[in-house]
């Protein structure tokens, strides 16, 4: 099996004490609090690398989640994704201490200039000899705006808009800019670069005014690959133009099937092949080596949730404060200015259901919206087959219930598995990134993708 048929994985997490299960900080033998340690995630990088992992994907955000009884009381008591670290800046070290581990990082398109994140992302790429990602984000926090100096949110409608133009600049930057032979090193002649073949890009738009050209020469990838996890109509609409790979969100095998169906059939009548987009699924596994231990850690993890945190993380994910509600409310499904996949996770992909406020939020309380796999590695493998065979699914986006220990209970007992039924791969195939998720020679955005036309 190519490296690009068989299933892919990604570690997902987040610089900070908590990601996606709030309260297993306090769960014996975690080790969140050693997110600002570099030994820390340089040994996560180890052991992902170990584990055949395509990528380490940082979740990021900026604000504090305060939307949860109107303040910030709770997700700073709590440590509700706070506090956090930038993710950027740990990519040089777990990088020099892997050979072929890709990293997935999460920028925002709201409150970054294109000029300077196209910048960040060619040094990256260089140094990591073409194992980044860029996972566009349009931040949802209020908290977020008010900290950079807006007095209000951004609609949605328009963050969206600035998004396209902010990728169409990137863009520009990555694949026009330099020629590739525009770096001659021609020492005799004292000319380092042919100014003839660096050009500037003269964008003039809404949002930007960028004259160009890129201060940086073409990376291994040029545009490091497009990762998206929008799932409102806005959401959809821009990973079918944009993403190469789309992170699915849905906490139900229907409403994953849907998803996948959709952004395929928008990609296509953009102009792209369905093909070209990798779809990731999210996973929590909770996996021992015998039945019995692995629904006695799922029991010992569930007593470790903390629903208050969980009530402020969703909170924030839906724009809509939980702690006005009845626990036993109906959660319909209601138009919202932050993230409205997790809205339409629970009431749209499995409409024969009607979630609870109580049930969201016990639902949620190990890894948000994704579905929880408990068992041996032979079970969690055959989820794992199913969904990859059956549903769609190309990969699946790790979470951990508890650190590093998820991490390590899944490269220890269930890589061996997906191996030996020949899912997944014992060795790295080619040298990028893109060259993971597509194959050797792959390395450079495919030419229908917008930013090559």
């Amino acid at each position: 099996m190519s490296d690009e048929d068989h299933l892919h994985l990604n570690l997902f997490t987040m610089n900070s004490v908590e990601h996606v299960s709030p309260g297993t900080w306090r769960h014996p033998g975690d080790r969140s609090h050693e997110y600002t340690d570099r030994e820390y995630w340089t040994e996560v990088a180890r052991t992902a690398e170990r584990g055949g992992f395509d990528g380490v994907f940082f979740a990021d955000v900026r604000g504090i989640y305060d939307v949860y009884g109107g303040d910030r009381t709770t997700a700073i008591e709590k440590a509700v994704q706070t506090p956090s670290n930038d993710p950027t800046y740990l990519i040089p070290a777990m990088a020099e201490v892997t050979d072929d581990l890709g990293f997935a990082v999460t920028k925002s398109t709201t409150y970054n200039h294109p000029y300077q994140l196209a910048r960040e992302f060619s040094t990256l790429d260089h140094l990591t000899d073409g194992r980044v990602a860029f996972n566009v984000v349009t931040s949802y926090l209020e908290s977020a705006g008010a900290n950079l100096g807006l007095d209000e949110r951004m609609e949605k409608e328009t963050r969206y808009d600035r998004a396209a133009e902010f990728l169409e600049v990137c863009y520009a930057l990555w694949e026009d800019s330099w020629e590739d032979d525009a770096v001659e090193r021609d020492a005799d002649a004292g000319r380092y670069s042919d100014p003839e073949k660096v050009h500037a890009i003269d964008h003039e738009g809404e949002f930007f005014d960028v004259p160009g050209p890129h201060g940086c020469e073409p990376s291994p990838q040029r545009t490091p690959v497009i990762y998206q996890a929008g799932s409102s109509e806005y959401g959809r609409n821009f990973a079918a133009a944009n993403a190469e790979a789309v992170f699915c969100s849905q906490p139900t095998e229907e409403g994953i099937r849907e998803y996948i169906e959709d952004v395929q059939s928008r990609a296509e009548e953009k102009g792209r092949d369905a093909d070209s987009i990798s779809f990731f699924m999210g996973v929590v596994p909770i996996v021992a080596p015998t039945e019995a231990e692995a629904e006695a850690n799922y029991e010992s993890l569930t007593e470790s949730i903390d629903v208050e945190a969980t009530l402020a993380l969703l909170s924030g994910f839906l724009d809509m404060d939980l702690s006005e509600l009845d626990p036993d409310q109906n959660v319909e499904h209601i138009e919202t200015q932050a993230i409205q996949g997790t809205m339409n996770a629970f009431t749209q992909s499995d409409p024969d259901r009607e979630w609870t406020v109580r049930e969201v939020a016990e639902f949620s309380g190990l890894g948000s919206t994704s579905p929880i796999v408990v068992g041996t590695p032979e079970q969690v493998v055959d989820e794992l087959e199913y969904y990859h065979e059956e549903v769609g699914v190309h990969g699946f986006n790790v979470k951990e219930a508890v650190r590093t220990g998820s991490l390590d209970d899944f490269v220890d007992l269930v890589v061996p598995e997906l191996r030996e039924r020949g899912l997944f791969r014992t060795e790295y195939e080619g040298d990028t990134l893109r060259e993971r998720l597509y194959g050797e020679g792959q390395a450079r955005l495919p030419e229908h993708h917008p930013a090559r036309e």
